[in-house]
C-alpha cells in the first residue's frame, strides 16, 4: 500500500490542480467552447457537466420513509443519514405520513408539505417511481433511489426501471439508483490534505479496498455509487469529478456502462484537464460479462472495444482492487515525473535482476547508468557489484552515511524519473536503515521514490511508521501493484502531455463524398462487392479497374480494357465469402481463359442457388501485404473502426486493433502499433518496407465513412487491403457493406 500523503509529497501537484481548479469549468482547453456543438451524426462533442455540488453538500435533505422505530432498517439509515447531514451542515426533514416527529424532529406528511424547498430527498420506499412526480413539483434537485428489484432481476424489472428512467427524464429531478446505497454518505477522514481520490463504483463493496485507503493517510473526497443507473450514471461522476480542484485521481469500479458515448465524453473531459481516471472493468470473459448484466442490468459490451476505448481516451484499466487503489492513490499523489527512466535499487543482486525483468517486460525504461555515475557509485559500493541498473548494493550501510550518498547519487542522474527498491523482508537493521534513507532522500526531491516491502506481517515498524509516515516514499506491498503504478503514472503524463481531443477534430459537416455514398446505400441489404467498391471509390479508396460483365464476350472485351493478367469474381449481394465456393478466378492471361472463366463461375453459381449481378473483370493487383479495415457497430459504442492482419486467415490470425471514431492519424498510427504482425509492414525477409501513410489513409477515410454513414451503414468489411510497396498505395481488392 502506499504511504501517507501528510507534509511536502504532493506539493507540486496539490498546486498545480489548486491553479487550474479555476479552469476546470465548460471552457477548459477548450471543453465546451462551443456548447451543443455536434458531429456529422448529430450527436454532442462535448460532455455537460451536472452541478452536483449540492447532491454531495446539500444544505437541505429530506428522508422520506423515516423511522426511529427500533428493528427496522428504515431506522439505521436514518440515523446515519442524520450523523452525514450533521458532518456536512444540512439541515435535515423526515417525511413519513404516520409519524409526528423521527427522532425528536418534526415530521412532514408528504414532501410537498416541507417548510422549504429542498436539495436532496432520500428515498427510503419500495417504489420510487410514484414520488417522482411529487419530488418534481416540490423542485427537489436530487433524489437517492436504494430500492432493488430493477433491471438486476430480469425483464419486469428492467422494464420497471424504464419507468422510472422516463418518469425522471425532463423532471428536473436527477436521481442516484436505484440499487444503490449509503456509500455517498461515508464519513470521510477530514485531517488528510494533498489532492484525494474521488471513487466511483457500481457495487457498493467493491469500493471498500479504496475507502480504506484513508488509514494508510490517502485522501478520499467523494464516493459515488451508481447502482442500476437509471438517470445519474458513471459518465456523470467522471465529469463533474474532472472539474473538483481536490481531486487528483478518479478510480471506478465498472460492471456495465450505460452509454458508450457518455462515458467517452467523460473520459475526454477528463483528459484534457489532466486529472488520470484509474478502472477496473469486469466482463473480459463471457461468465464475467454474464455476472455483471445480471447484477446491474446493463449492457457490458464487446471486451476488445472496451479496452481500446479506454486505451484511446487515457482511462487506465487495471484487473484488481488491489491494483485499482494502488494505481488510483499514487496518481493522484506523485509529481510529475521529470524522466521516464527507472532505477532499481537493492540489497539482492537476485532481488534486483527479478525486479528489473518484471519492469522491463512491462515496457518500464530501465537506463543503464552512465560510466561516470558508475564510478561515482563504486566510491560505496565494491568494484565486484553490478551497479549499471540494477544498483546491487551488496547490502545498504548501517553504520554510516554511505546509504544515503547512493540514493542521492543515483537520484541526481538526469535520466533518472523513478527509483524502486524492492525490499523483500525485514532484516534489522539494515532494512530499517535502508528504509529511513529513502524516506530522508525522498524528501530532498523532486523525483518518485517507490519501496515494495514484502513482508506479508506488515507489523514492522520500518513498514509501519517509517514507510507509511514518509509523505514522499510511494510504498507497495507487491512487485506487480508497484509496476502496474509506475507504469500508469508514466503513461498517465505522456499521454496527456500529448493528448488532443478526438472531439476537437471530428468532422461538422458532411463530406461532398456522403452524398455520393448516400445514393449506392440500399436500407436493409447486403450490397454486391461492385456496389461496395463504388461506395469506397466515393470515399477517394483505391481499388482496382475493374468492369462488371454479363456475358463471356463482354468480358473478353472488359479484360482487354482493364490489362491482363486478370481476377474473374462473381457479384452478388448474397456473396459474402467467395473463394469457399470457388467463385474467384486469379491470373488469368488471355480470352480463352477469360471465356472458361466466365462459363465456370456461372456454372458454379448456378449449382449453389446464388443469384448474380454479374462476373468482375478486374485488375490483377501485384504483391503487398493483405491487411484487413472494417466497420461494425457496438451496442455500446456505436460505429468502430478495425485494422488488422488479412486475406483468407483474418480469422485465424485475430490479429486486429479497435478504435471508436472520431479519431485522428495519431490513433491510426498507434493501431497499427498494436498488431502483433506489425513487423510485416515493415518489410520481412527481402521484401520492401509496404506504403504505411497509404494504409492510414485508407483507415481515416473509412473513420470518416463510419461517421458519416452511422445510420445508415451497419458494416464494412475491406478484405484483403493490399498494402504495395512504399509510394505505390493501397489498394481494396474486395470489399463487403451492409446496410442498416
Amino acid at each position: 500500500m502506499l504511504g501517507s500523503t501528510h507534509g511536502t509529497f504532493t506539493t507540486d501537484l496539490r498546486a498545480r490542480v489548486v491553479a487550474c481548479g479555476e479552469e476546470r469549468g465548460v471552457v477548459v482547453h477548450g471543453v465546451a467552447a462551443v456548447p451543443g456543438d455536434v458531429d456529422v451524426s448529430g450527436r454532442d462533442l462535448y460532455a455537460a457537466v451536472p452541478d452536483l455540488d449540492r447532491f454531495f453538500r446539500p444544505e437541505s435533505v429530506a428522508v422520506v420513509g423515516a423511522s426511529d422505530a427500533e428493528g427496522r432498517p428504515n431506522t439505521g439509515i436514518t440515523r446515519q443519514l442524520l450523523a452525514w447531514a450533521e458532518r456536512v451542515g444540512a439541515r435535515v426533514h423526515p417525511v413519513h405520513p404516520r409519524r409526528e416527529s423521527v427522532f425528536g424532529i418534526p415530521c412532514a406528511a408528504s414532501v410537498a408539505a416541507l417548510p422549504e424547498t429542498v436539495d436532496l430527498a432520500v428515498l427510503l420506499v419500495a417504489d420510487p417511481l410514484p414520488l417522482v412526480a411529487e419530488l418534481a413539483e416540490a423542485k427537489v434537485r436530487f433524489a437517492v433511489a436504494f430500492a432493488s428489484g430493477f433491471a438486476e432481476t430480469g425483464a419486469e424489472g428492467a422494464a420497471a426501471q424504464e419507468r422510472l428512467a422516463e418518469a425522471v427524464k425532463g423532471s428536473g429531478v436527477r436521481l442516484l439508483g436505484p440499487n444503490t446505497n449509503l456509500n455517498a454518505f461515508e464519513e470521510f477522514r477530514e485531517d488528510l490534505d494533498g489532492p484525494a481520490v474521488a471513487l466511483i463504483t457500481q457495487s457498493g463493496h467493491q469500493g471498500r479496498p479504496v475507502f480504506t485507503l484513508q488509514e494508510l493517510g490517502v485522501r478520499l473526497s467523494h464516493w459515488a455509487p451508481t447502482g442500476n443507473e437509471a438517470d445519474l450514471e458513471t459518465a456523470d461522476f467522471i465529469s463533474y469529478f474532472a472539474t473538483r480542484p481536490e481531486v487528483g485521481a478518479i478510480a471506478c469500479y465498472v460492471e456495465g456502462l450505460k452509454d458508450g458515448r457518455s462515458f467517452l465524453l467523460a473520459a475526454d473531459r477528463a483528459a484534457r484537464a489532466g486529472v488520470p481516471v484509474v478502472a477496473v472493468k469486469v466482463g473480459r470473459t463471457e461468465t464475467g460479462a454474464r455476472t455483471a448484466a445480471s447484477h446491474t442490468g446493463k449492457l457490458t459490451g464487446a471486451d476488445q472495444v472496451v479496452d481500446a476505448a479506454m486505451r484511446q481516451y487515457g482511462v487506465i484499466r487495471v484487473d484488481g482492487l488491489d491494483e485499482l487503489q494502488d494505481t488510483a492513490a499514487l496518481l493522484a499523489r506523485a509529481h510529475r515525473p521529470v524522466a521516464d527512466g527507472v532505477v532499481v535499487y537493492s540489497i539482492s543482486g537476485g532481488t534486483g535482476a527479478h525486479f528489473a525483468d518484471l519492469a522491463t517486460a512491462a515496457g518500464l525504461s530501465l537506463p543503464t547508468l552512465g560510466a561516470a555515475k558508475q564510478d561515482e557509485l563504486h566510491q560505496w559500493i565494491p568494484d565486484y557489484l553490478n551497479v549499471a541498473n540494477p544498483v546491487d548494493n551488496g547490502g545498504h550501510p548501517v553504520g554510516d552515511w554511505r546509504g544515503r550518498k547512493i540514493i542521492d547519487a543515483i537520484l541526481a542522474d538526469p535520466d533518472v524519473g523513478v527509483l524502486i527498491c524492492p525490499i523483500t523482508g525485514p532484516f534489522p537493521p539494515m532494512s530499517d536503515k535502508l528504509a529511513q534513507d529513502l524516506v530522508d532522500a525522498a524528501e530532498t526531491t523532486d523525483k518518485l521514490v517507490c519501496v515494495v516491502w514484502g513482508s506479508p506481517v506488515g507489523t514492522e515498524d520500518a513498514y509501519r511508521r517509517t514507510l507509511l509516515g514518509s509523505s514522499r516514499v510511494a510504498t507497495f506491498r507487491t512487485f506487480a501493484n508497484c509496476i502496474t503504478a509506475v507504469r500508469a503514472h508514466l503513461g498517465h503524463h505522456r499521454f496527456t502531455a500529448a493528448y488532443r481531443s478526438p472531439f476537437d477534430e471530428a468532422p461538422r459537416t458532411p463530406s461532398p463524398s456522403f452524398r455520393k455514398a448516400q445514393a449506392l446505400m440500399r436500407p436493409g441489404h447486403r450490397l454486391s462487392e461492385h456496389a461496395a467498391k463504388q461506395l469506397l471509390r466515393a470515399y477517394g479508396i483505391r481499388v482496382p479497374r475493374e468492369q462488371l460483365v454479363t456475358s463471356a464476350a463482354a468480358a473478353v472485351r472488359a479484360a482487354g480494357l482493364v490489362g491482363y493478367p486478370v481476377v474473374m469474381k462473381a457479384s452478388g449481394t448474397q456473396l459474402a465469402h467467395k473463394t469457399e465456393l470457388g467463385l474467384v478466378k486469379v491470373g488469368l492471361t488471355s480470352a480463352s481463359q477469360v471465356r472458361d472463366a466466365y462459363r465456370d463461375l456461372t456454372d458454379i453459381a448456378r449449382y449453389e442457388g446464388v443469384d448474380l449481378d454479374g462476373i468482375l473483370v478486374c485488375q490483377m493487383v501485384a504483391k503487398g501485404v493483405e491487411m484487413v479495415v472494417g466497420v461494425t457497430r457496438d451496442a455500446l459504442f456505436g460505429p468502430t473502426v478495425t485494422v488488422g492482419l488479412g486475406g483468407v486467415l483474418v480469422e485465424v490470425l485475430n490479429d486486429t486493433a479497435v478504435r471508436v471514431p472520431p479519431f485522428g492519424e495519431a490513433q491510426a498510427r498507434d493501431m497499427l502499433a498494436e498488431l502483433r504482425g506489425r513487423a510485416l509492414l515493415d518489410g520481412v525477409r527481402g521484401a520492401p518496407p509496404a506504403d504505411v501513410d497509404a494504409l492510414v489513409e485508407v483507415v481515416l477515410r473509412v473513420q470518416r465513412m463510419a461517421l458519416e454513414l452511422d445510420g445508415e451503414l451497419s458494416e464494412l468489411d475491406i478484405n484483403p487491403l493490399m498494402v504495395l510497396p512504399r509510394g505505390q498505395g493501397a489498394v481494396a481488392l474486395d470489399a463487403l457493406a451492409v446496410c442498416r
